[in-house]
């Protein structure tokens, strides 16, 4: 398993570097033992005298242990740095990671690795060792004092600056762009399909505008969180307000305002001031809107979920709580896979030749072709 080492160096500034801190510095490389990429973290704090990056480039300069791996990383604060690493964390695919940080602050780093990793990483803390003359001319109320466990308030303060830094960010990709449909009225609803254009997430697979957060995945929810913002921002609703299906491939749907099952792929309402959302790649997004009773609802129609009819309980849904008729109901299908690129096996093809014999080509091969949106109209 991928490895790496980080060794937080951020509350050494030009002025506070000196000889005793550089030995503690190279004598904790020295320990490290195994070739791991090893990132020095620095901050060049605003109105600091001297560059401190170029500072440890010079203390390190002589050192041959793993310095074929070793890079300094320096930028105006802690999450700056962080995220640095982390994007090149993430292009060596590397998960597993040891931080070597002074005692004092250790309960700040978790911190701030619990907000902007996920628990794809591993992380394994250990206490940078200061030489007895530094520790000697550093032991005071405020060292000691360091150590006690972060307030909600603190952890409240790390947000927020990582909040602030995270929509410093560009765009990547582009411009946002939000993709409409003419067939439902913007005066009533609000709608529309995003693309990959726009967002901070840099992992290719979710690049750029992913809004979706998952322990397996690499992108925190503080970044999609900031995603979302500018998405709101840009279509006009209220984030607090967002509700996405919970997906399960199948076909349960929530009414809103009803309890909330654990999984759902479809879900609708007739509530003002709400935003329904639904996830597609290769899955479709259904978007349905009702003019006349002014209810709206979402669907994730996969493979699975388009056979089990999760478009049509969405349908019998509108109509069951809300009165709706059904030739009111406007439904509109996103951007999805293909006909041309999207293949199943024969015995689950079977299904969808059952539906309309147009929705499968090639049925004879092994993994047959299969037109989900077909399917689904």
């Amino acid at each position: 398993m991928a490895k790496a080492v980080l060794i937080d160096l951020c509350i050494f500034g030009p002025r506070s570097w000196n000889n005793w801190t550089q030995a503690s510095v190279i004598r904790t490389l020295e320990t490290l033992g195994e070739n791991y990429p090893v990132y020095l973290m620095c901050c060049q704090t605003f109105g600091s005298e001297g560059n401190c990056g170029d500072v440890f480039h010079t203390a390190i300069r002589g050192f041959h242990g793993p310095g074929k791996q070793l890079e300094v990383v320096c930028a105006k604060n802690t999450v700056a740095v962080l995220y640095t690493i982390k994007q090149k964390l993430d292009e060596k695919g590397i998960d597993t990671v040891k931080v070597i940080v002074p005692a004092q602050r250790k309960p700040l780093m978790r911190e701030y690795v619990n907000q902007l990793f996920t628990s794809v990483y591993q992380f394994e803390f250990k206490d940078f060792q200061m030489n007895c003359e530094e520790n000697n001319l550093r032991k005071s109320a405020e060292l000691q004092g360091e150590l006690i466990p972060l307030t909600d308030q603190d952890r409240e303060k790390i947000q927020t600056e990582i909040t602030i830094f995270l929509k410093s960010l560009p765009s990547l990709k582009g411009e946002l762009t939000i993709l409409k449909s003419s067939l439902i009225p913007d005066p009533i609803f609000l709608h529309g399909f995003t693309t990959r254009m726009g967002g901070i997430s840099y992992i290719p697979t979710l690049s750029s505008f992913n809004l979706f957060s998952s322990s397996k995945r690499r992108d925190p929810p503080i970044v999609v969180k900031e995603n979302l913002r500018r998405l709101a921002a840009a279509a006009g609703f209220n984030p607090d307000a967002y509700h996405r299906v919970k997906v399960n491939h199948a076909s349960d749907v929530w009414v809103m305002g009803k309890a909330e099952p654990d999984n759902y792929d479809g879900i609708v309402t007739n509530q003002k001031g709400v935003t329904l959302a639904a996830p597609g790649a290769d899955c479709i997004p259904v978007l349905f809107a009702d003019p006349v009773k002014k209810a709206c609802g979402a669907a994730h129609s996969g493979w699975q979920g388009t056979l089990l009819g999760v478009s049509m309980a969405v349908v019998n849904a509108m109509v069951t709580e809300y009165g709706c008729d059904v030739k009111d109901i406007l439904v509109v299908l996103g951007p999805s896979v293909g006909p041309c690129c999207f293949k199943l096996p024969r015995e689950s093809a079977k299904s969808f030749l059952r539906i309309d014999p147009k929705c499968v080509r090639l049925y004879e091969s092994s993994t047959p072709y299969v037109d989900l949106r077909r399917a689904t109209r």
